[in-house]
């Protein structure tokens, strides 16, 4: 196993010989990135790998942790997947994930094992390091809108792919769309090869993970596993699937704000809104070929689940899907849910975006995704005409 040193060259030489007219253009924004970048990456990236070759020596038993009935929560983006995710991992004497700090810092058993060293060292001292931590955290990745992010919250671990650089969240480092293979429909375009060896890496950091931690399952919420689900379950039998449907009214100018934002973190492009074509193709491929491939694959340890129905009942729901998928009961889960409605409804963005100002109409989206309309019942209408008639209907109703 080893890093795609060939698309790592290609996105190195592109960003600095040959980004003009592209979104990754050499203003002084791209330059300091750049600087930081590769003064921090290949650095951490030589004491990763060291430290994964020392887990092969010091714990060989990783590579024979067992991953017993791995959840992940698959769909497109900006479809409440963080939600569940989260949700479900206040749950931690049932589930476990990776977090950024996991991701990215101690994605090894020793570099996990030495953290939970000084961890609990920290605690028996009074917990300032914890404290430090913490600030920081909260003033450098707490500063993101649109996504919370943070070291210690669980995250999207399609983001450990980036430890072999053969990742689709490649693209918003370097937004170099025909440098890429198309991750956006990795079942379908990439080989079996490449294919085998993407998800044999992430089979093996769960279970560096697991090994580490020694909890039971382990929970992910991956919408960039919605093209890759055929090899997702060649990979993991025994997985548990949960594909979350959110209208595409919803959805559809969500994602491309949240992609434009992720991108423009990196970049600096002329353009408000890009990516438009890319992104309506990826968010009908995530929608189209998971379900079809469930379709195909009827199994109790799948689930098709629409948005509104997690939203609006979900400890209802959340109960229903321990019991489908065979994980124990959870007495407390009613006050893990309202803690996690509480966190969710504190966070709060500045950003601002309708599907208008993109350049699409509501009958354009309507159209693009008539069959998910139809299947799911979505509201075809705009939240403006939907709450008019809603006050309608309860005007009448008093009446």
């Amino acid at each position: 196993m080893y890093p795609n040193f060939r698309l790592f060259w290609r996105t190195t030489y592109r960003s600095f010989f040959a980004s003009r007219n592209t979104p990754a253009r050499l203003t002084r924004k791209r330059i300091i990135f750049l600087l930081m970048f590769y003064t921090v990456w290949p650095i951490g990236q030589l004491i990763h790998w060291f430290c994964f070759f020392l887990d092969d020596i010091l714990f060989p038993g990783h590579k024979t942790q067992k991953i017993e009935k791995p959840l992940f929560i698959i769909g497109n983006l900006r479809s409440g997947s963080t939600f569940l995710h989260r949700l479900l991992s206040r749950d931690d004497q049932t589930f476990t994930s990776l977090t950024t700090w996991d991701i990215y810092l101690t994605p090894s058993v020793i570099q996990k094992k030495i953290t939970q060293f000084f961890s609990r060292l920290d605690n028996k001292l009074g917990g300032h390091l914890h404290r430090l931590l913490y600030a920081f955290d909260k003033r450098t990745l707490g500063q993101f809108k649109i996504h919370r992010i943070s070291f210690f919250q669980p995250e999207e671990d399609e983001n450990i792919l980036l430890h072999i650089w053969d990742s689709f969240w490649v693209s918003f480092l370097f937004p170099f769309m025909d440098e890429l293979p198309n991750y956006q429909h990795f079942d379908e375009a990439l080989s079996p090869e490449r294919k085998r060896r993407i998800m044999k890496f992430y089979k093996s950091m769960l279970q560096r993970h697991m090994y580490a931690t020694g909890k039971k399952y382990f929970v992910a919420k991956n919408p960039a596993f919605s093209p890759k689900i055929e090899t997702l379950l060649e990979i993991f039998p025994d997985a548990r699937i949960i594909y979350l449907a959110r209208n595409p009214l919803d959805m559809l100018p969500s994602t491309i704000s949240w992609i434009n934002y992720a991108r423009r973190v990196f970049t600096e492009p002329k353009e408000k809104y890009l990516y438009l074509e890319e992104i309506v193709d990826l968010t009908q491929h995530w929608y189209r070929y998971p379900l079809q491939y469930l379709d195909a694959h009827p199994s109790p340890r799948h689930l098709i689940l629409n948005y509104d129905d997690l939203i609006q009942r979900p400890e209802q729901v959340i109960r229903s899907f321990y019991e489908q998928f065979g994980y124990p009961d959870k007495p407390g889960l009613d006050d893990i849910v309202d803690a996690a409605v509480k966190e969710t409804l504190s966070f709060r963005t500045d950003h601002v975006y309708s599907y208008e100002e993109m350049g699409f109409t509501r009958k354009q989206i309507v159209q693009m995704y008539a069959d998910i309309f139809e299947r799911f019942g979505f509201d075809r209408r705009d939240h403006e005409e939907a709450e008019i008639e809603s006050q309608l209907v309860t005007v009448s109703a008093v009446d």
